[in-house]
């Protein structure tokens, strides 16, 4: 089978260096795994929405290379992000007698990625693992940079380990059959990448919105693209989040508030963060950062991306004090004081602390 035409973006990073390869009909070629280490083993890691549409193409796939292929299906849902759902993958690797250099493929959206690199990095202390991500937000965005993990009722991601993929297949056919609320949930973190290092790219976002939405082939394959690129970048700068990686989170600490606050699973993440990059921008605004026109002009482009800009309401008595709360156990935070991502200026983004009063005041404007 013939793969035509590929895109390829690589993440720079010495030795842990690998491709994300971009094309439709990748998924069940076998000539897109040709580089994946040599092993007895692999495992399929993915959930019970996505295997009956993947998981036997995939299989067959892999078959050509290795001399056993299991398959683990988990529960669907960020709700199952958890230690519970993760013990899943870890008792099947040892009921099927995997070793170490058994390699786990995540076959799915952003939850199965996390988890399936997570216990990659923890199984015999790491053995290899794949990302086939099938859904619009884990092409441009989970699956790219070895951030792996679980999710605690407190706060969300905050367990988990930097564990970098051999290869990332994007196989842009599996977006065919996303539902059109994961679409446009996989949309905020392609429109993100635009404030925070290419405005030019919002540009081209903001023209070919529309057909994004109806997944135009050309549209998706550069958006997937592009955004690749700006995080293979800045990935590449910055692996650990030590610095300059932390502008990827821009709307994550009003996002990750909201996903917690509700409940896992009751908004989207892409929907928490579409209207968190809201709730950022008039942060941003109020810091005195940017003009209020760049506030309705992202404001209007995450709404035509079919995403909420109003915060849902966390708390009957304080509202703003839940919000509040729950950003002090962001990761960013340092010393209990929450450190916010804002558009500083063109294509430009940092890490700033702002005071209580002012943060209440922009949730206080920004929720329903």
């Amino acid at each position: 089978m013939q793969i035509h035409p590929i895109r390829c973006v690589d993440i720079a990073l010495g030795e842990r260096s690998y491709p994300i390869l971009i094309a439709e009909a990748l998924l069940d070629n076998p000539a897109a795994y040709r580089d994946v280490p040599n092993a007895t083993s692999a495992m399929i890691v993915t959930n019970e929405t996505v295997a009956p549409l993947y998981a036997a193409r995939l299989e067959q796939a892999l078959g050509a290379r290795f001399k056993s292929v299991h398959l683990v299906t988990l529960p669907d849902g960020e709700e199952y992000k958890t230690w519970q759902t993760l013990n899943l993958v870890f008792d099947a690797l040892l009921r099927h007698g995997c070793d170490r250099k058994t390699v786990l493929f995540a076959l799915g959206g952003g939850v199965v990625g996390d988890m399936t690199g997570f216990a990659a990095a923890s199984y015999m202390r790491g053995v290899p693992f794949v990302q086939v991500p099938t859904t619009l937000l884990a092409q441009v965005d989970s699956s790219v940079g070895g951030k792996t993990g679980i999710n605690h009722p407190l706060g969300k991601n905050m367990v988990g380990a930097f564990y970098q993929p051999q290869l990332v297949v994007c196989d842009l056919g599996t977006l065919k059959t996303l539902p059109q609320r994961e679409l446009s949930a996989g949309l905020a973190e392609v429109i993100k990448y635009g404030p925070i290092a290419d405005m030019a790219f919002l540009d081209w976002i903001e023209t070919n919105l529309d057909a994004l939405l109806r997944r135009d082939a050309v549209a998706l394959a550069y958006a997937v693209q592009r955004s690749c690129e700006i995080k293979a970048w800045v990935v590449g700068q910055d692996e650990r989040e030590s610095g300059l990686r932390a502008i990827l989170n821009f709307g994550h600490t009003f996002g990750h508030a909201i996903e917690a606050g509700l409940g896992y699973g009751k908004w989207l993440h892409g929907e928490a963060v579409g209207c968190g990059m809201v709730m950022a921008a008039h942060l941003s605004h109020a810091l005195g950062l940017v003009q209020a026109d760049f506030v309705e002009r992202l404001s209007g482009l995450v709404r035509r991306a079919g995403l909420p800009i109003k915060g849902p309401c966390l708390s009957d008595s304080d509202n703003a004090g839940r919000y509040l709360e729950l950003m002090r156990m962001d990761k960013k935070a340092e010393g209990g004081e929450i450190r916010f991502v804002v558009i500083d200026g063109s294509s430009s983004a940092s890490m700033r602390a702002a005071p209580d009063a002012m943060v209440r005041q922009v949730i206080d404007a920004c929720c329903s």
